[in-house]
């Protein structure tokens, strides 16, 4: 029973629904953070999100199916290199992307970029230590929300940012249920995700 929860947990809230979570908690937690117009909010909302999670996503099931890598759950760093490259490369051209082509609103992209610099971090850390790509995504949305929380006091933040920290929480805990982790590459996860996040949102914001 307990391995199951701790499955759906590392499957449901995998690092790649970061970004969606994020741009969604602006477009709708936080309206006047961005300019985008209220019609567009939805159909941005759905590109990043098949950009930035399906794609890839699919990508990384498609190379276990061709056998390019043995498992999904890439339980080694030399099984983790090549998606999490992979990844990276999508997450440089939809940054790219949206910066060059679209630029629809500021905040947006720099959320984007952002977000891509700490994923090539994890990838550059992951060739020499199996640090946590799960803790790495929740730390850097707790960061966020707590860098959007000071810099909009009139939103109410509250319930949203106690939910992040209750679900990196849960998430890092199934991950060390599971075996898939270590307690140090766990933390290391989420110190990695809050710094970069934090630091990148307080400087852009403030």
């Amino acid at each position: 029973m307990y391995k199951k929860i701790a499955t759906v947990l590392t499957i449901v809230f995998q690092p790649l629904i970061v970004p969606s979570l994020v741009i969604a908690l602006l477009f709708y937690g936080i309206p006047e953070s961005t300019s985008v117009p209220a019609d567009a909010k939805w159909s941005l909302l759905l590109l990043i999100a098949v950009t930035t999670l399906f794609i890839p996503m699919f990508s990384v099931m498609g190379m276990k199916m061709t056998s390019m890598i043995p498992s999904i759950y890439m339980v080694s760093k030399k099984e983790r290199i090549l998606p999490f490259s992979m990844i990276s490369f999508f997450y440089v051209i939809t940054s790219a992307f949206f910066y060059f082509k679209l630029q629809v609103d500021s905040l947006m992209v720099f959320t984007l970029i952002l977000i891509t610099i700490c994923v090539l971090i994890l990838t550059f850390i992951t060739v020499f230590w199996r640090i946590s790509a799960h803790t790495t995504g929740l730390g850097g949305l707790v960061a966020i929300i707590i860098a959007l929380a000071q810099k909009f006091p009139n939103h109410s933040l509250l319930y949203p940012l106690i939910g992040a920290i209750i679900l990196c929480g849960a998430v890092g805990s199934a991950r060390l249920f599971l075996n898939a982790h270590k307690p140090a590459e766990i933390f290391g996860g989420i110190v990695l995700g809050f710094t970069v996040c934090f630091a990148g949102y307080y400087f852009y914001l403030f």
